[in-house]
């Protein structure tokens, strides 16, 4: 039988069986169902004559890969975030690279706020408490906290999602909202938020809880470490929806522990799934698996964007949200 003419691709983690039916109909696939995490060697294996991989996080692209793996024309990433992806090695190498931006914002945001409600109520450390079989009795005093309603919101980054934020705050909870950014925000994008730019010290002595939707690169590597939460009020709290690298994380358990800062909601973490075990053992830290994407609608439209991508990538079309387009209509090799 003659070998097919199809580009060979690998899927490399268990997705919606139908998008990778959609996948078949236009490639060769090599997927992955029963979801084993590859190790190194075993992604250099499996990409051999592969011209296209449908990614996550779980999965490193950086230039020793791509040399191993020549036939590469498109790495597809199921995430909005691309620190997995070494885009300039990709860049160099004539291989596109592509992410899940835009599918993903509301229901990142509700999940965010959620935290942060979680933080700032001591919701999970209430219902640890009541599963414990420690609640005997009501006080006054039993796990108050500080308000949401009409406080400061700050966020430390104010993209898609930190906007979707703002939103929820300023409109549902009537927050003065105030934010930090590498580029201002056009005022017609202010102006329904009553959002205001402030300097990064500015806004985290002002906030009274802080959210992080910054993405992660090296500059940003520890962008919250000791001297920024110094500055931050003792009641404030912190939210992490962005990249656990954003946050040094045993500074902000000594913060915690030592009632420098009051809670902290965290779905992102620095060695994921490896959990920094001095969060794990402070009461006043709601954490949750990397789940800030986790409708069944959403991660859905994430699966299909990043098949969009590769599809496109594959035949001779410019993908939806290319990461550098410079090499868009480029022979790889």
């Amino acid at each position: 039988m003659a070998a097919s003419s199809q580009p060979h691709v690998l899927v490399a983690r268990r997705i919606f069986p139908q998008v990778v039916e959609r996948l078949r109909e236009c490639f060769e696939v090599d997927d992955n169902p029963t979801d084993t995490i590859l190790e190194r060697s075993q992604l250099v294996e499996r990409l051999q004559g592969k011209a296209g991989a449908f990614i996550t996080a779980s999965e490193r692209i950086d230039a020793a890969l791509l040399d191993a793996c020549p036939d590469l024309r498109a790495v597809c990433n199921m995430a909005v975030g691309f620190n997995n992806i070494d885009v300039q090695a990709c860049s160099a190498r004539g291989v596109m690279a592509t992410n899940t931006p835009g599918v993903l914002t509301e229901t990142t945001a509700d999940l965010g706020f959620a935290l942060l409600m979680a933080a700032a109520r001591r919701i999970t450390e209430g219902e640890r408490y009541l599963r414990q079989g420690r609640w005997t009795r009501w006080t006054y005093d039993m796990f108050i906290a500080p308000d949401v309603h009409g406080s400061t919101l700050g966020i430390l980054g104010m993209g898609r999602i930190g906007q979707a934020i703002a939103r929820r705050g300023a409109l549902g909870f009537g927050m003065k909202v105030i934010y930090h950014n590498r580029t201002r925000l056009a005022p017609d994008l202010e102006a329904p938020l009553a959002a205001r730019w402030v300097e990064k010290t500015t806004l985290l002595r002002e906030c009274d809880h802080l959210v992080l939707v910054l993405p992660y690169s090296d500059q940003t590597h520890h962008a919250i470490g000791a001297a920024e939460l110094a500055l931050m009020k003792p009641a404030a709290t912190l939210t992490n929806i962005g990249r656990g690298g954003l946050v040094d994380e045993d500074a902000l358990a000594a913060a915690l522990q030592a009632g420098r800062l009051a809670a902290a909601g965290l779905d992102v973490f620095e060695g994921e799934p490896h959990i920094n075990p001095k969060l794990m053992a402070l009461p006043n830290a709601a954490l949750t698996p990397h789940i800030g994407s986790a409708s069944l609608r959403t991660r859905r439209a994430m699966a299909d964007l990043a098949a969009a991508n590769l599809i496109a990538a594959l035949c001779g079309q410019r993908p939806p949200s290319l990461l550098n387009p410079e090499v868009f209509g480029l022979h790889s090799r």
